[in-house]
């Protein structure tokens, strides 16, 4: 994706948040009046302070100075319980902000990512699509949440600090203005290199998570070529790529905080060595004195805080680029803005393939099909066969519309796939891909996945059509057993006899069958094509296999070879022509 210290954006990247904070206005609203009356509050400190010191200090009678003294600590009491509760309902509000927009915000670039076409996954890595949803979520909550109300609050009391020395203190406070003025150039190039570092970090520690996540998918291999040590090694390249760029963010982050301090409490404190030398003047009293050294270090404090923000702004500028990036990604494959009714079809659906021409995004120069035609009638059931790459699983690809075709159409009973919503194009087809996906829930949910609202009683029926009802009652809770993650607790060919049943229960006109039988024993195989011979009944059905066995019954057997459509008929007929499947039928049966 990006690579390191590549150009980025100022703060204002974080007007993305925009749309996400808009529905929270009123919350914001009240945030912040709590936000302004804790900072009035800290700043009405220093001013009691100065009444305790010269009204309740300087007096001469000891019983009047007692009393003075009583009700000038219960008015600073009374301040401070004023800034307790504001500051709580500050922190309440700003933290439950924090919590909702990151949770909005994780919520669209997840929905936003599930509907991407395939296309997007041939560039963009699923590690770093996660390390965008967890880690840089979790960096726009924090600022949000936290820094971006601690940024305010101090700088509302900065200025007001600051504004009261100024009124108070104007010849003083004129000559530290204009020291903090030279202070502004040094600190905007620090802040304009931490945020370079700052996105480079956060790509660095995405491409570790991508290199975790793909080799956690893969790791039975992984194990299986004894490749532990080199995985790890890898990783850990990975890990202390991100660590070095994050140590050169830390220290020119430090670096910009200590140029912070250190410059603006040495103007400062040259403002307070003014302010001694008046009081020994006798120009202004202890108490303003007094006063003027709190306000010197709340204005001292803020700056030092909003050097801490700016940084974390920063940091959640770089993470709020990269979830922008992902929702401003546009998926080619979209729905209509006007689709065509929803087919209706119970005895199948008619397909027909008009010239269609094909290469994959990643491969422009590659054709999948080419001049492709193919007529299915409904009810058929057609075989596809060839050779590895030959454009077989491209055609089911194309079917689903997770891609368009570059030339040609494909029509649906007479209606092209294009026209139709993708809602309704998808829920005519059923898919039993060669590799069964099982999800990390029960038995029941990942039959019932195709069709939420179905019964259990249906839920088994599909099961037993599919020959699985029998080992998913000898698991220990039965349909109500956790299955692991992508089903580690079954085998191959219970996989599949799942997949298959959820095929079965969603009962669609259209069934695709994708090497449906090819992980399961030849008992398992014998039942269970079996039972999708019994599920194609009435619905058009289109088989991808390599075993020719399989596909000998089929109304008719197409094959593809290079993208091409170079022989169909039955098996009789295309082992009379003596061409590609009469050769690929004498290595099988011959075998």
């Amino acid at each position: 994706m990006s690579t390191a210290l590549e150009p980025t954006r100022h703060p204002k990247s974080l007007s993305g948040l925009l749309p996400f904070l808009r529905p929270y206005s009123g919350r914001i609203g009240l945030a912040l009046v709590f936000l302004v009356l804790a900072a009035m509050a800290t700043l009405a400190f220093p001013l009691a302070l100065r009444s305790l010191i010269d009204g309740g200090l300087v007096q001469v009678d000891k019983g009047a100075q007692v009393m003075a003294l009583r009700e000038h600590f219960v008015a600073l009491f009374a301040v401070a319980v004023a800034l307790g509760i504001f500051s709580a309902g500050r922190f309440y509000m700003v933290s439950w902000l924090g919590e909702r927009v990151s949770a909005d915000l994780r919520n669209a670039v997840y929905a936003h990512v599930l509907q991407q076409s395939p296309e997007f996954f041939e560039t963009t890595q699923t590690g770093e699509v996660l390390s965008r949803l967890s880690a840089d979520t979790t960096l726009v909550q924090t600022v949000v949440g936290s820094s971006l109300s601690m940024g305010l609050r101090n700088l509302v009391m900065g200025l007001g600090a600051l504004g009261i020395l100024v009124w108070t203190n104007p010849m003083v406070m004129a000559q530290v203005l204009a020291v903090l003025l030279l202070i502004v150039l040094p600190a905007l190039w620090f802040g304009r290199r931490v945020r370079k570092l700052s996105r480079a970090s956060q790509d660095r520690a995405a491409d570790s998570s991508a290199i975790a996540a793909e080799v956690l998918n893969a790791i039975t291999v992984v194990q299986s070529y004894g490749a532990e040590r080199r995985e790890t090694s890898r990783f850990a390249q990975a890990t202390n790529a991100a660590f070095d760029v994050a140590v050169r963010r830390s220290r020119a982050r430090s670096m910009l905080v200590a140029f912070i301090i250190i410059a603006t409490s040495a103007a400062l404190l040259w403002g307070l060595y003014q302010g001694t030398q008046a009081v020994m003047a006798g120009r202004i009293s202890a108490g303003h004195l007094g006063q003027t050294v709190v306000y010197v270090i709340i204005l001292a404090g803020a700056f030092a805080v909003l050097g801490e923000v700016y940084g974390d702004l920063l940091r959640a500028a770089g993470a709020t680029e990269r979830l922008m990036e992902l929702l401003a990604s546009r998926s080619p494959i979209v729905s209509p803005s006007n689709p065509a009714p929803a087919l209706i079809n119970h005895a199948g659906c008619a397909i027909q393939f008009e010239s269609v021409r094909f290469h994959y995004p990643s491969r422009p120069g590659q054709a999948a099909l080419q001049d492709f035609s193919l007529t299915v009638a409904a009810g058929q059931t057609v075989a596809l066969v060839g050779p590895s790459g030959a454009g077989k699983s491209t055609v089911f690809q194309l079917l689903l519309r997770f891609y368009d075709a570059q030339g040609g159409r494909i029509l649906l009973d007479g209606v092209p796939t294009g026209d139709l919503s993708l809602t309704d194009l998808r829920q005519q087809i059923g898919i039993v891909p060669q590799d069964a996906v099982i999800f990390s829930s029960s038995a029941l949910e990942n039959i019932r996945y195709g069709r939420p609202e179905a019964s259990e009683a249906e839920v088994m029926r599909a099961a037993e059509a599919a020959f699985a009802h029998a080992f998913i009652t000898a698991l220990p809770q039965g349909y109500d057993t956790f299955l692991g993650e992508r089903g580690v607790r079954l085998s191959g060919g219970q996989r599949q006899r799942l997949a298959i049943a959820r095929a079965i229960l969603k009962n669609p006109p259209l069934l695709l069958l994708d090497e449906a039988t090819s992980a399961l024993d030849a008992e398992s195989e014998r039942m269970v094509q079996a039972a999708l011979e019994s599920a194609m009944h009435g619905r058009t059905t289109l088989v991808i296999a390599h075993r020719l066995a399989t596909v000998q019954k089929a109304d008719r057997i197409v094959v593809l070879d290079q993208g091409c459509l170079v022989e169909q008929g039955t098996h009789a007929e295309l082992v009379a022509l003596g061409g590609i499947y009469a050769g690929l039928a004498a290595l099988q049966f011959h075998t």
